[in-house]
């Protein structure tokens, strides 16, 4: 879930956080629109009790079986994921049928199934999968975990249910290991890290900048992963002229380092476990507090201005201020 996804989750979820103190945008272009957001506080998926007395089959052989996932079996294949999704589980699929593949861009389904493209590939099809046995009338608006990493938007209204804006045209298909909800259109997971996503949006150019003169690019572009509390261009113009200006120098590079880390947090946290932690440790050693206010979440007094902003490799929350460690 990227950046114009959470503004969907930001008008609903910051308001419930805020109150009881991750639409989908999967092109960066859309990164000036975004504004304050969080992830609802309660769970969204509630694995039901459930037991498949009627399920003969499981999961692979299900959709197999059906004949009109013909594409997704082979992407399965190609994948190397066809024994994770036939063991023990249990799964919530959300199963792209051979139209919804089909609706994809020419090319795309081919170039994915070739072996230089099997992790994204990967990706993608656990994106389309969540742990536990989710049935439809369980499923709530907001966001859900994937096995990939990254949350899908889930809206249920006026009876049905969408992911990612793909709709479900039939759900709760019992597997032995698991449930099948039958999705019309491929959903993606954001395919940058949190480097590239942040510099993508365009309103990241002087952290970006620092980011390079204090040599972490390639740290933020590791696998991770990470979250980062990042500073809006606007945000480092609140500081004095002459303080960025110094940091850039060589012989402030330490301070620079310092500073940089202080805004990224090991691990994918996501606004709403960052709230009810309250703190969160910092890779340059100190923490952060975070408070969930009238006037929403803040990270040292720091306004968060967009959450859960997914990356391949972590999670992004903007910030409205310069954080500086102590």
């Amino acid at each position: 879930m990227d950046f114009a996804k959470s503004v969907v989750l930001g008008a609903v979820s910051l308001g419930l956080l805020t109150a009881a103190a991750a639409g989908q945008c999967k092109s960066t272009q859309q990164a000036s629109e975004c504004s304050g957001s969080t992830a609802a506080n309660a769970p969204v998926m509630v694995a039901a009790s459930y037991r498949p007395e009627h399920a003969a089959m499981d999961i692979v052989d299900t959709a197999v079986a059906a004949g009109s996932f013909k594409t997704l079996a082979a992407a399965l294949k190609a994948a190397g994921l066809v024994d994770a999704l036939k063991g023990k589980g249990p799964f919530t699929v959300f199963a792209p049928t051979d139209e919804a593949f089909a609706k994809l861009p020419a090319g795309t389904v081919e170039e994915l199934l070739k072996p230089a493209n099997k992790a994204r590939l990967a990706s993608i099809l656990k994106y389309h999968v969540v742990s536990g046995t989710v049935l439809a009338k369980d499923v709530k608006t907001g966001a859900a975990a994937t096995l990939d990493g990254q949350r899908v938007d889930l809206v249920a209204k006026d009876g049905g249910v969408k992911v990612d804006g793909a709709a479900v045209t039939k759900a709760d298909i019992e597997c032995t290991n698991g449930v099948i909800h039958v999705i019309d259109t491929v959903i993606l997971p954001s395919d940058k890290n949190v480097v590239q996503t942040a510099v993508a949006a365009g309103k990241f150019s002087t952290l970006a900048k620092l980011l390079t003169t204090a040599e972490l690019v390639s740290t933020l572009e590791g696998d991770g992963p990470f979250t980062v509390f990042a500073p809006t261009d606007e945000a480092f113009a609140k500081l004095p002229k002459e303080t960025v200006e110094s940091l850039l120098k060589p012989e402030n590079r330490e301070k620079l380092v310092s500073i940089l880390k202080y805004h990224v947090v090991s691990g994918r946290i996501y606004s709403d476990a960052a709230v009810k932690a309250g703190k969160a440790s910092t890779l340059q050693g100190g923490s952060v507090a975070i408070k969930s206010e009238a006037g929403g979440v803040t990270i040292n007094g720091a306004k968060v201005l967009s959450a859960d902003i997914d990356a391949t490799n972590g999670v992004i929350h903007v910030i409205d201020t310069v954080i500086l460690p102590k």
